[in-house]
């Protein structure tokens, strides 16, 4: 094979800190290319559709990435992570025991509707039948908002998420111990064997704590798997795009006696009246307003002062 090639595209499915598997669209495809980014900048994400110019059998360089649908990332004063692309859904896997925070379920909800991602929840463990009932009471909130809650077990029947999940482009998210390992494991046999082939590639274990790994079904759709959350900042959406992150708020968008009420304090606040009146749940109202005070925060950080 000589030095480089012409350049292809694939598909990344994998994402070792600055190290890309692509897997080529066409042949040969056996093995994913191991890619590097050309210069400094490494903004590509799992399920990103690049450009690449093969540099051996099985390494390259991403030249750059194709035009994306939609990015779930998550972002604060000074860093933004780029988590998956071109999703159609996202998958926030809580669990009955440990307990979960329900205020990171709301920012990772809030940053798919930021993206038009559909976002659905799955409650792990449920064979805990003496925890169920807490943890079914701190979703009540979001099916009240509207999002699906699929309740399972993973050691038991992981396949029952199949139908949820085949033909569709999924991110699996969500702390860590919520038991998104033992879930993947259950849909995919190989996924342990794939990391290590991939790890070992890059002559390099300490990349798979970080790791993000896209895992396709024969009968179509892939899923994403990612790190365990444990902070989710959200600089990147403004106060409305924020604000209509938030299904149960966007009734009463436009409805404030003032057009510039920052919901507050102010007199005749659509969104105030509304949680008062018990049309939007308080807790998810305390999750947006904490979002956009950290928000504020934020700003004056990116600014220096």
């Amino acid at each position: 094979m000589p030095k480089t090639d012409s350049p292809a595209e694939g598909l990344v499915t994998a994402v070792f800190g600055r190290h890309y598997a692509v897997c080529p669209d066409k042949p040969p495809a056996a093995a994913p290319v191991l890619c590097v980014p050309r210069g400094k900048r490494a903004e590509f994400a799992c399920g990103d559709r690049v450009r690449f110019t093969r540099t051996a059998k099985n390494e390259g360089v991403i030249e750059t990435a194709l035009p994306r649908e939609n990015l779930f990332w998550r972002s604060d004063a000074f860093r933004a992570k780029r988590l998956a692309a071109n999703l159609d859904q996202v998958l926030i896997v809580v669990a009955c025991e440990p307990a979960f925070s329900a205020e990171l379920v709301s920012r990772a909800l809030a940053a798919a509707e930021g993206e038009g991602i559909r976002g659905i929840i799955a409650l792990n463990k449920c064979d805990l039948h003496e925890r169920l009932p807490a943890a079914r009471a701190t979703l009540t909130p979001f099916s009240d908002a509207g999002y699906t809650v699929i309740e399972l077990s993973a050691l038991r029947d992981a396949h029952a998420l199949l139908p949820t999940l085949i033909g569709q482009r999924t991110l699996l998210t969500g702390q860590s111990g919520m038991g998104k390992s033992t879930l993947v494991n259950a849909l995919f046999p190989h996924a342990q064997a794939a990391t290590r082939e991939i790890s070992a590639a890059l002559d390099s274990g300490k990349h798979t704590t970080t790791a993000t790994h896209l895992y396709a079904f024969d009968a179509g759709g892939w899923l994403i798997d990612s790190p365990g959350l444990q902070t989710f900042g959200l600089k990147h959406l403004d106060d409305a795009a924020l604000l209509a992150a938030f299904p149960e708020l966007r009734p009463h968008l436009g409805g404030c006696r003032f057009r510039d009420c920052r919901h507050e304090s102010e007199p005749g606040c659509a969104l105030r009246a509304a949680v008062e009146a018990g049309q939007i749940c308080a807790l998810r109202w305390q999750h947006c307003q904490r979002i956009r005070a950290e928000n504020a925060r934020f700003q004056t950080l990116s600014r220096g002062w």
